[in-house]
């Protein structure tokens, strides 16, 4: 027939089309098991995949939560900004506060003596590295200068090393010179920095700046404080002192400024609905890997992770802390907030006028459902503690299991390959060796047949 090719030569018979056909027969029952069970591999791995991240994403959201202040519907104000600002956090009470700053926190700050020849004088001109130690407090920070080294190396040191644990240094210039001048991130009294070691720098040092407390007065009580950022003055308040309270340009007293503490029902929505977002995120990755689909033809598709007992472990872990009663308050659950779960979805969403209507008497009774060791945050964070382990977690373990498969499927799938390579060769063989055989005998027949045809041809006489 056009287009067959003979393989056979002998047998005119396509032995190469009898091979393939053998061994595609005897491949075809294991490779569409390695091929259906490596797909459903990939495809729950890449799911799982997708749910721990999105575990992970509300466990973060959820420590982020937790340490904020924003469920306890509080706010804190400033009437003057230059003066001081204000946060407030767990533990705040609503209320007014009457502020007079009459001293900032200050750091420590010294000078080295002139060097003449500028910032590239020579600090240590001996052979040997020396050492300067720079003190402050109970903490010594020790810099190695080596030979020849100069002055703004020594600079550069200093910086790399301590920067990070807030020792700062700088060059400083003028017609007579250049000397390195030290400060701290390190407020208050007792934070003097002095030096010593055998460099050089630590005679001829000179003060700059003397450290100083933080001074002011909190409703009519004298206060100090060695850094400018007050955490326990009141509580649950932060203050940060930003300057001087003013004097008023006619002379007279200093004007103080108002801290103001009130109820904030925008701010507390606003962190209920960071809640309601980030659960329904949880909830829509779970939706989208277990999601069942009707097809054109009235067929069904099934998610990856459709009917998965792991995942509704997780959900109905964290629907239970949802639904539980927490706090002290009145109220003690989002639905008497107006938070309402869709029966379809799982998802939540807020109703307005409910949530309006019990901020406006109940407000603190939001903190006390969110906040706190048993809060519904710090609940839901320890209900999904077994499933977002990464090594021994529910999730990571099934990774792992469904890595191991993948592994064992690719090795079956390499000894397939092996053995129906192999059996190829012996195959091919035998129809060869069968291909040798018919030749010989189609040859030995066309020579009877050539010798049968002369004897029965008699020679003309």
């Amino acid at each position: 027939m056009a287009g067959t090719t003979v393989s056979g030569i002998g047998s005119n018979i396509d032995t190469q089309a009898i091979v393939k056909s053998l061994v595609d027969s005897e491949r075809a029952p294991k490779q569409t098991q390695i091929n259906n069970q490596t797909l459903k591999a990939t495809t729950s791995l890449s799911s799982i995949g997708k749910i721990q991240a999105a575990l992970d994403a509300f466990r973060g959201a959820l420590d982020n939560m937790k340490t904020t202040a924003s469920f306890s519907g509080l706010s804190g104000t400033s009437s003057d900004e230059k003066v001081a600002t204000v946060t407030t956090g767990n533990g705040a009470a609503a209320g007014n506060f009457s502020l007079l700053v009459t001293q900032l926190a200050t750091a420590s700050k010294i000078s080295s003596k002139v060097f003449a020849g500028g910032a590239s004088s020579v600090v240590n001109a001996g052979a040997v590295p020396s050492t300067l130690s720079i003190k402050q407090g109970s903490d010594t920070f020790d810099v190695s200068i080596p030979a020849g080294a100069t002055l703004q190396q020594v600079r550069d040191s200093i910086n790399s090393q301590y920067a990070n644990q807030g020792l700062s240094a700088n060059i400083l210039t003028d017609a007579n010179g250049s000397r390195m001048v030290l400060t701290s991130n390190k407020t208050g009294v007792g934070s003097d920095l002095t030096l010593s070691g055998n460099s050089g720098l630590e005679t001829g040092t000179s003060i700059l700046t003397t450290p100083q407390n933080a001074k002011y007065t909190l409703d009519g009580v004298a206060m100090e404080s060695k850094s400018n950022s007050i955490a326990d003055a009141v509580s649950g308040i932060t203050l940060k002192l930003t300057g001087v309270s003013p004097v008023p340009s006619g002379g007279g007293a200093a004007t103080p400024t108002t801290i103001t503490v009130s109820a904030d029902t925008t701010t507390l929505k606003s962190s209920v609905k960071g809640f309601v977002d980030t659960y329904n995120a949880l909830i829509k990755a779970a939706n989208t890997e277990t999601q069942v689909t009707t097809n054109a033809d009235g067929s069904l598709t099934t998610g990856a992770l459709t009917g998965d007992a792991s995942l509704r472990s997780l959900l109905s872990s964290v629907r239970t802390e949802l639904n539980a009663m927490g706090g002290t308050g009145q109220m003690k659950s989002l639905a008497q907030f107006g938070v309402e779960t869709d029966q379809k979805t799982g998802l939540l969403s807020i109703d307005d006028k409910v949530f309006s209507a019990a901020a406006k008497t109940n407000a603190a009774d939001i903190n006390g459902i969110f906040s706190g060791d048993t809060g519904l945050l710090a609940r839901m964070k320890s209900a999904t503690d077994t499933f977002a382990q990464k090594t021994t977690g529910v999730f990571a373990a099934r990774s792992a299991s469904l890595s191991d498969s993948l592994n064992d499927l690719k090795k079956q799938q390499d000894s397939l390959d092996a053995r129906m390579a192999s059996l190829q060769t012996s195959l091919t063989a035998k129809y060869t060796a069968m291909d040798s055989l018919v030749a010989r005998l189609r040859a030995q027949s066309d020579s009877i047949m050539t010798t049968l045809n002369a004897l029965n041809n008699p020679k003309d006489s």
